[in-house]
């Protein structure tokens, strides 16, 4: 009975965390970035910037399944980010049916100019913290990245063993 009521209990405080984010969200809004809201990329154009940013160049086939969308359909994404020339895409020396694609210098600039103009905001809401308000939030990050590494540990180690037991 006592177990269940902790339990009950902490469903509480991660339902009034989840809240607390959407808090945050709410009042980070004002303040997204301009360039993020000008850009003229689709959401599936930008997924491919950003894939292509974090993971380096990439074969087609692993854009459209990054998308969970066909190889047509990345194919088509693909096509407008050339013609913008974010992206490039090169045979692979040997196997002319396999298409890699990666940023161009003008992608790979204009992710970084993505991501700097987010830094700055982030810079914007940390200088007006106290500094017990900023060890917080350095605890609570740190916190989140342990998390997150958990996460990404556990998921390669799931597609590791998935695609061990698939050949």
């Amino acid at each position: 009975m006592k177990a269940e009521a902790g339990k009950a209990e902490l469903v509480r405080s991660i339902q009034a965390l989840q809240e607390k984010l959407e808090e945050l969200e709410f009042a980070i809004t004002p303040i997204i970035p301009h360039d993020w809201l000008t850009t003229d990329l689709t959401m599936p154009q930008l997924k491919v910037m950003v894939i292509l940013w974090r993971e380096g160049p990439a074969r087609m086939s692993e854009l459209a399944s990054g998308l969970a969308v066909t190889l047509a359909t990345a194919t088509g994404v693909v096509d407008r980010l050339v013609e913008k020339r974010f992206v490039v895409r090169e045979g692979l020396p040997g196997d002319r049916r396999v298409v890699i694609c990666r940023l161009t210098q003008d992608g790979q600039d204009f992710m970084k100019a993505l991501w700097l103009s987010g830094r700055v905001q982030i810079g914007r809401i940390l200088e007006v913290m106290t500094p017990e308000q900023l060890k917080i939030v350095e605890q609570g990050t740190e916190v989140f990245i342990e998390a997150a590494m958990k996460i990404q540990a556990a998921s390669a180690a799931k597609k590791k063993a998935a695609e061990s037991s698939g050949s």
